[in-house]
């Protein structure tokens, strides 16, 4: 460990002590970064890209442009194996450098390629391969991320600390819909000509600012006493799937949840306007408007389940999502702006957020310093699987159609009840201290 990123502990052992309040800033810029660059890709897959990466702007176009937001999903599986293994076997600081850097130059680099009018079909196979590259890069983040804010975290206030790696993931989102509000506005010839371009070229400067606040952040008091007692397994991923299966199972099914999110950020997008006949400003808007309110709700619910209980508010929000979701869906086929705004911000900031918040602490708990990053990273990048896919899914089968509200009602409810019963049968760990989350079989060094 380079002694610029050791902290030392009050009594001058050199042992490093926990920096809660670092490890949460150091994760929601992190996060904001990273998923500002995920979100920009999404709003341009829902508004931009059927007009200029494929051959026409039919509801085919848009199903393949919103399929190529989902292919970021299906690299993420794999980069969780690779980034889980070097988390932790090398550290959760170092791994998540890397992610950083490798999302920020796959992010500048969409907004260099040509379109399908310069190159034809090898202008989307290019944006697939830089898709699957910020696939990879986030697959690490927020598991990285969220091991790193619990494992600084005190005992009683985990869920408070780590939700503010979620937080900065609504941070981003809302840097990215206010990006792109001034870009849909812009003439067409300007718009699908440089103006697209332009919110992917300006991750490169909140990607270096976010390098320097992230290099000063010191490993965990966790893994460092891990390493120092010579219980870094070899291979985490043979003692995940020994020892933890069910438990890796188990947040797959939880993470399902996910799917509401880019139910929410991308597909409704794409109903407000293609049926509503909304105003595309008006849709980023509302976005805007629901991040906002989770910024300072998520914060709250991760409160609210260091209190309670982790379980208890999870469910909450997972099945408040489902109840809400119908009427958000239709209030986009009217013109009634403040019952839009309203509900926006009653099923993101209000219902969703607080999965959203508690996810951090509740899936992390599940598993052991040893293997928490492997855990986290593999168990919950299956599980986005299904918010990846669930734009275009519910888009073919008719979720842009009139009268689509209720396909995507119906799969909202279908994703919310598997991830609530998958909740119920976890283990309640807010008491738990965090030296004795895990099973205590895979201690001995493998």
């Amino acid at each position: 460990m380079q002694a610029a990123h050791q902290a030392t502990a009050p009594d001058g052992t050199g042992s490093p002590k926990r920096t809660p309040v670092k490890a949460a800033v150091a994760s929601f810029m992190g996060s904001a970064v990273e998923y500002y660059d995920f979100f920009i890709f999404g709003s341009a897959a829902a508004l931009i890209f059927p007009h200029i990466f494929f051959p026409d702007t039919s509801t085919n176009a848009a199903v393949m442009s919103l399929a190529t937001f989902g292919f970021a999903y299906v690299a993420r599986p794999i980069g969780a194996i690779f980034v889980g293994h070097f988390g932790d076997r090398v550290g959760r600081q170092k791994v998540l450098m890397f992610t950083l850097i490798l999302m920020g130059a796959s992010t500048f680099l969409i907004g260099c390629l040509p379109t399908f009018d310069q190159v034809g079909w090898l202008s989307p196979i290019l944006l697939v391969f830089a898709r699957l590259c910020q696939g990879l890069s986030a697959a690490g983040e927020q598991a990285g991320a969220s091991s790193m804010s619990l494992e600084h975290a005190p005992d009683h206030r985990r869920s408070f600390f780590t939700s503010w790696t979620l937080t900065g993931t609504q941070g981003g989102q809302i840097l990215a819909a206010l990006i792109f509000i001034p870009v849909v506005a812009l003439p067409d010839e300007i718009k699908y000509g440089i103006g697209w371009r332009i919110p992917f070229w300006l991750s490169a400067l909140v990607v270096i600012v976010t390098f320097f606040i992230r290099r000063s952040l010191h490993e965990t008091p966790e893994f460092e006493e891990a390493k120092k007692n010579n219980e870094i397994a070899k291979l985490p991923l043979a003692v995940l799937l020994k020892f933890h299966w069910k438990d890796v199972l188990r947040v797959i099914l939880c993470a399902f949840i996910a799917a509401v999110s880019s139910v929410y950020g991308t597909l409704a997008i794409s109903y407000g306007k293609t049926i509503g006949n909304m105003d595309e400003s008006i849709t980023l808007w509302l976005v805007v408007a629901g991040n906002i309110g989770a910024l300072f709700t998520q914060p709250l619910f991760g409160m609210l389940a260091d209190k309670i209980g982790r379980k208890p508010v999870f469910i909450y929000g997972a099945l408040g999502s489902a109840a809400f979701m119908p009427f958000y869906l239709r209030s986009m086929e009217t013109d009634n702006a403040l019952a839009q705004f309203g509900l926006s911000v009653l099923v993101f900031s209000c219902a969703y957020a607080a999965a959203n918040a508690v996810w951090p602490s509740f899936y992390a708990e599940m598993f052991s310093s040893q293997v928490r990053f492997s855990g986290l990273a593999i168990g919950t990048q299956i599980g986005f699987l299904m918010a990846g896919f669930a734009p275009s899914i519910v888009a073919a089968l008719g979720g842009l159609e009139a009268n689509g509200w209720v396909q995507i009602s119906i799969f909202t409810a279908a994703i919310s009840l598997i991830a609530s019963v998958a909740a119920m049968t976890a283990r309640e760990t807010y008491r738990v201290p965090t030296t004795e989350l895990g099973s205590k079989v895979e201690r001995v060094s493998s």
